[in-house]
């Protein structure tokens, strides 16, 4: 268990966007009617935004963070640090953060690298990049989350092709003396890495032509080597052992309640397996939002996401005490108390292509 406490560093802005293409679940041809309405009930999918062949994770992270700085006022040449949370890298190599540094118009001085990461990996991005900054370090950073998934699903798997959704966060932090303290919290193990995994296209299985041909599995799913692979129960069962501990000992560890805690933001993966994490902790529904109904999974910008649809105003600042709690793909979990103080959160925005 990796526990962290950082200080000196305060959360200044949160934009999120999305791809304005919209896919309705009650659009999916291979669900029957019966499995469409059972499919929005329990899972909480009714749409997601699909990018556009050609759009890259690291497109729709350059829009959000154009936007941020803007409404920030921020000079790009006054950011330290940029990390890329991503699964979905423009390529292999080099790191996708460093490609936007140059997008970005970004002083070269400008530390930049990748997190591959996706459902726990805002969280653990926040307390990556919040280590970087304080006294005598780095004093303006950006954190920038977003996964395109829809790149490796395969339509004739029900399990993914109606669950995932693309979308990008870009989030402000600098360092500030008079911030609180953030309390971190994460976890990983990897003896199931595979109950969330893309079989080829990494190094130990290379892309090769027997990647890409289609073949048919168990309940008549469809898909290549290079479309993603979810286990669904193995998550299931991890989610909900695993993550109420994970947030009990993050209130603990933070000298909070959850009666003093405004919003418990989690990763959208599927509603009824949240609806148990929050159940077993007895947390208010008024306290544990939802858009997954909106935007499906958004892999590593969920929770950013989640925020800017609860909370997103282009004029108030958000000043309040917020548990955020990621987990799923490695197997990871990473579970992050914060207050913010006058933090600019943006409404979710579309990115027309």
């Amino acid at each position: 268990m990796a526990k962290m406490e950082i200080e000196n560093v305060a959360i200044r802005g949160i934009a999120t966007c999305v791809p304005e293409n919209i896919n309705e679940v009650s659009d999916y041809t291979l669900f029957s009617e019966t499995e469409k309405k059972n499919f929005i009930q329990t899972v909480g999918v009714q749409r997601r935004r699909f990018a556009k062949k050609g759009t890259c994770a690291s497109d729709l992270g350059v829009f959000a963070t154009e936007k941020l700085l803007d409404a920030l006022n921020w000079e790009k040449q006054s950011i330290d640090a940029i990390i890329m949370v991503t699964q979905s890298p423009d390529y292999p190599i080099p790191a996708t953060a460093i490609i936007m540094q140059e997008r970005l118009g970004f002083a070269n001085t400008c530390l930049a690298f990748d997190i591959n990461l996706g459902c726990s990996g805002y969280v653990i991005g926040l307390q990556t990049i919040s280590s970087l900054l304080g006294k005598n370090k780095l004093k303006r950073a950006i954190l920038i989350a977003a996964d395109v998934p829809s790149g490796n699903l395969s339509f004739h798997d029900k399990s993914t092709y109606p669950l995932f959704g693309d979308a990008a966060s870009a989030t402000a932090l600098e360092y500030n003396e008079e911030a609180d303290k953030m309390y971190f919290i994460s976890n990983s193990d990897g003896k199931d890495f595979d109950a969330l995994y893309v079989p080829h296209g990494g190094m130990r299985n290379f892309a090769g032509p027997e990647s890409f041909t289609i073949k048919e599995f168990e309940g008549g799913v469809k898909r290549n080597m290079t479309h993603m692979v979810l286990d669904g129960m193995r998550i299931f069962n991890f989610s909900i052992s695993k993550v109420p501990e994970q947030i009990a000992n993050t209130l603990m560890m933070s000298n909070a309640s959850i009666e003093e805690t405004d919003y418990f933001f989690t990763h959208q993966a599927n509603k009824i397996m949240n609806e148990t994490i929050r159940r077993k902790l007895k947390i208010p529904p008024e306290k544990f939002p939802y858009s997954i109904d909106e935007y499906g999974n958004t892999s590593s910008a969920s929770i950013a996401v989640t925020m800017c649809h609860i909370l997103g105003d282009t004029k108030t600042k958000v000043t309040g005490s917020f548990i955020l709690s990621g987990f799923g793909i490695g197997l990871s979990w990473a579970t992050a108390y914060l207050k913010l103080n006058s933090c600019l959160i943006l409404p979710v925005s579309e990115y027309e292509q």
